[in-house]
């Protein structure tokens, strides 16, 4: 797929705006750092008209039938499943992940179907209330209009998992991807239009910190879910807090994949290496980049780990042989070499692997080696600050008393990783790590029907699951009088 130079406009309402009060972003595909696109980006002017559109469309869409608006999901679903590959291209030219990794266009589509199937069920209740006859009304009602911001690393998963639920409660959406993977979300946009939803119910404006400031400080914004970091997330909830909008928040994580000595070494190490460096360059929420490891077995499990690294197909990632791409950009990529540079100066662990940028054919790109510290220090800044790149830490622990320590030993909490063949120790270990989701023996396999979200600062709010779909819910009471 050839992209345009031109710029790439945003979607408000059925019109494609190219010309904005904010600056244009040239769009820089990681794998070669030269541009593909000139992405128009949105400003205040552009927020407010966008909200305004909204507006006019929740009203629209919560006017249909039930069935009709659950038809018109099932519709936009099977448009995405349509456009799978389309959308796993896009996926590719937005942030250079290898198109074996680009599937995140079917997550979307399941999370549509899952949705659609709430939008005709009952949301509400009646109770009896003391003392009287009277009628109590327990209701949920959509918010109107909510925010839906989406990180670089995965639009078309927000699409899914907070878009989708946000519909399906009767609300419209504005919705901000990244400057840096515009995309995917504006073809989602446009698929929107194209199976019939009311203009404006989904308006798609890639932005800077000006678009986002503006969108989350819009007095006609009924609610905010957040996807990024924790920095970020901190700017979101004050410039909210101007006009009390709630805000939701998915952040960041600093995940514990534990192996105990019992595990299934060849598999536990196949899943440590891809739910930690290789899967998406470990930039990634769920990553898990600190791997810890019984001392009985840690220099089996190394070996085998460092063999599942050693083997990784690395190159175009338009190639569906390759499974490790570059990072996302050049400030990006200097920010994480400059972690490994102090942390092999700071004495953290021993460099077993990686720490490099790859030069020869892939020097233009934003290419870093996967990257393994072992016997790290579980205090030491490596193992404490989120990476977000192909960098991951092993630590040696004792017991299982020890690992949960260890592993909650961290200011995030939204993933956990538990290797084990005790179906004892598997749910004890569980219920004591201190995380949104913990995953044994598996990888995190997000699913429409599973909530997600974090512990600590990793975040607040759940998306999938019927918590998922009362994140977009507020709650009416109405109590009529018998007399």
């Amino acid at each position: 797929m050839t992209l345009p130079r031109e710029p790439v406009g945003l979607l408000i309402g059925d019109a494609r705006i190219t010309a904005s009060s904010a600056s244009s972003h040239a769009h820089i595909y990681p794998a070669t750092g030269r541009p593909n696109a000139t992405v128009t980006l949105a400003g205040h002017a552009e927020i407010d008209h966008a909200v305004r559109v909204a507006g006019e469309a929740q009203r629209e869409w919560i006017a249909l039938t039930v069935d009709r608006r659950r038809d018109l999901l099932i519709d936009l679903a099977d448009a995405v499943h349509q456009h799978l590959e389309e959308l796993a291209v896009l996926n590719v030219h937005d942030y250079a992940v290898p198109m074996s990794f680009a599937g995140n266009a079917i997550l979307l589509e399941r999370f549509l179907r899952h949705f659609a199937g709430y939008v005709d069920k009952p949301h509400g209740s009646s109770t009896p209330v003391d003392g009287s006859f009277d009628v109590n009304l327990v209701e949920r009602e959509p918010y109107g209009v909510v925010g839906v911001i989406a990180p670089w690393n995965g639009a078309l998963v927000v699409a899914g998992s907070c878009v989708a639920p946000a519909l399906a409660a009767g609300n419209a959406v504005v919705f901000k991807p990244s400057e840096l993977a515009p995309l995917a979300a504006l073809r989602f946009g446009e698929l929107c239009l194209k199976v019939g939803l009311p203009p404006g119910l989904v308006n798609v404006v890639p932005a800077a910190a000006e678009g986002g400031d503006a969108l989350v400080r819009h007095p006609g914004i009924g609610k905010i879910h957040f996807t990024g970091g924790d920095a970020t997330a901190r700017a979101v909830l004050q410039a909210a807090a101007a006009n009390l909008t709630p805000v939701v928040t998915e952040l960041g994580g600093k995940s514990a994949n534990i192996v105990f000595a019992d595990a299934d070494l060849d598999a536990a190490a196949v899943m440590a290496a891809h739910q930690g460096p290789l899967m998406q360059s470990g930039q990634s929420c769920a990553c898990a980049s600190r791997i810890l490891v019984h001392h009985s077995i840690y220099d089996a499990f190394a070996a085998k780990f460092l063999a599942v690294i050693g083997h990784t197909h690395i190159g175009d990632p338009f190639d569906p042989e390759v499974t490790f791409g570059p990072v996302v950009s050049e400030p990006a990529a200097d920010r994480i070499l400059g972690m490994v540079e102090r942390a092999a100066a700071d004495g953290s662990g021993e460099l077993l692997t990686g720490g490099r940028r790859l030069g020869g054919d892939l020097a233009a790109g934003y290419y870093i080696e996967p990257t393994v510290f072992g016997d790290v220090d579980n205090s030491a800044p490596l193992a404490q600050n989120e990476t977000f790149g192909p960098v991951v830490s092993l630590i040696r622990f004792g017991d299982d008393t020890d690992a949960v320590r260890i592993a909650n030993d961290s200011r995030y909490g939204l993933n956990a990783f538990v290797h084990t063949r005790d179906l004892q120790r598997a749910h004890r270990v569980a219920r004591q790590l201190e995380a949104g989701s913990v995953w044994v023996n598996t990888f995190s396999d997000i699913a429409p029907q599973g909530p997600y979200g974090g512990y600590k600062r990793s975040g607040f709010g759940r998306t999938g699951g019927v918590e998922g779909l009362h994140e977009f819910l507020r709650v009416k009471n109405i109590r009529i009088g018998i007399g």
